[in-house]
């Protein structure tokens, strides 16, 4: 019988698995839902990242915005170890000190009041949506549902947060999706207008499009739809899962524009490696999100809540997201200068460590070309290469992945010629 068809009871080998005696199979146990680079990285210090053939990496990937301390950092991997020893997992239906801590420090250092621990930046981002229609529906009395979103935006993988992202790519095939959303053009000041409507509930965008391209909003743009939202009683949410946590230069990337969302996420940065996004919120919302409105099995548990604590506390005790700013500019000068002339690189652009190259054609052989010379970055959309450094990133570090990644670009262009 050919490998995948067999059927439930039909007393075969469980899919995948060899049976005594017979060959391993070769084909990966894994859905390959991920294009995979073929390099299996097993450890890493600050900036850095090793392979299983002893090669090294300069990271300015940091797993996707994820690693903003460095892989493997001191303080919070002492926090968890010691947690360890502890306790994993309560239920959400207990106390949980560690959560409350987290929480805390979270309400005292944002315009944020009350917080919900979850599990990644999709299950915080369907957290800000859920919370925003209870909210006018349960509390407001109104039926309101329908969420405002720009092109070319992502928010996740979810059905309901794929729907919200303003990129058809991720939708395909996954039809019928939720009805209760609507896509307009970024900056489009007059198209966002005609959007709102008696059903509107939110407005939700975020402060630089990182997957998109890496574009940051414009601030009078941020402050008109804080006005609109004000004008027509919606709530303003802020998508800062990949912005947040010192990034951008500011502890959250709405900390630039000077105007308070309602509701913004967090996941990436907020546990350096560790699985956590939590969904923050106006003290007005705790009446929307009551008991048995909203819940998860392991959001926030002690483990969770323990690199969560590590991560910002040493955020703030090093002043990171002050050192992003003062790094972020001098990689975007450094970038500029670098690459001042060059035809093929149409734009370097950026917030904080956030940083984007846009060129004239996809750039996908240069990100392999950069893995067999030592450095990693990802693509931000076909054209634009994203760079992630972690937040302690040093000058000499930065003054050798900028010649990198030119020579990189330089090399690319003269063998098209």
């Amino acid at each position: 019988m050919a490998k995948g068809n067999e059927q439930p009871g039909s007393g075969t080998a469980v899919a995948g698995v060899a049976a005594k005696g017979a060959t391993a199979p070769t084909e990966s146990s894994l859905f390959q839902t991920y294009a995979r680079y073929p390099i299996s990285l097993v450890k890493g210090k600050g900036s850095w990242l090793w392979d299983d053939q002893g090669n090294r990496y300069l990271d300015f990937m940091c797993g996707l915005a994820v690693t903003s301390l460095g892989h493997a950092p001191e303080k919070v991997g002492a926090k968890l170890k010691a947690q360890i020893d502890e306790l994993w997992h309560v239920s959400n239906l207990f106390q949980i000190p560690g959560q409350e801590k987290a929480a805390a420090l979270l309400t005292a250092n944002t315009c944020a009041d009350a917080v919900f621990f979850c599990n990644s930046g999709a299950e915080a981002n369907e957290a800000a949506i859920k919370v925003a229609r209870r909210y006018q529906q349960k509390v407001k009395g109104e039926d309101r549902y329908e969420v405002i979103t720009f092109a070319q935006s992502f928010h996740g993988r979810t059905l309901a947060t794929l729907t919200a992202t303003g990129q058809d790519k991720v939708k395909e095939g996954f039809l019928p999706l939720p009805a209760g959303f609507v896509t307009v053009p970024l900056h489009d000041i007059p198209a966002l207008e005609a959007a709102i409507g008696p059903k509107t509930a939110a407005i939700m965008l975020e402060m630089v499009q990182a997957e998109g391209g890496v574009y940051p909003v414009e601030p009078e743009f941020v402050k008109h739809v804080r006005k609109l939202c004000d004008e027509h009683g919606l709530l303003m949410i802020v998508d800062e899962v990949q912005t947040g946590m010192g990034r951008t230069g500011k502890l959250f990337a709405h900390e630039h524009y000077g105007v308070e969302p309602d509701v913004f996420t967090v996941a990436k940065g907020i546990g350096s490696g560790f699985p956590v996004g939590a969904m923050l919120g106006k003290g007005f919302l705790r009446d929307a999100f009551t008991p048995g409105s909203h819940a998860t099995t392991f959001g926030g548990t002690p483990l969770a809540s323990s690199v969560v604590i590590a991560t910002i506390e040493t955020m703030l005790e090093d002043r990171l997201p002050e050192r992003a700013a003062e790094m972020g500019d001098y990689l975007m000068t450094s970038l500029r200068n670098r690459l001042a002339g060059n035809s093929f690189v149409k734009e370097v652009r950026g917030m904080g460590l956030l940083v984007g190259i846009e060129c004239a054609e996809p750039i996908g052989d240069i990100v392999l070309a950069g893995q067999k010379r030592g450095i990693l970055f990802v693509s931000a959309g076909p054209n634009v290469i994203r760079l992630l450094p972690n937040l302690y990133v040093s000058k000499e570090e930065i003054d050798e992945a900028v010649s990198l990644v030119a020579t990189l670009i330089e090399e690319y262009v003269a063998a098209k010629a």
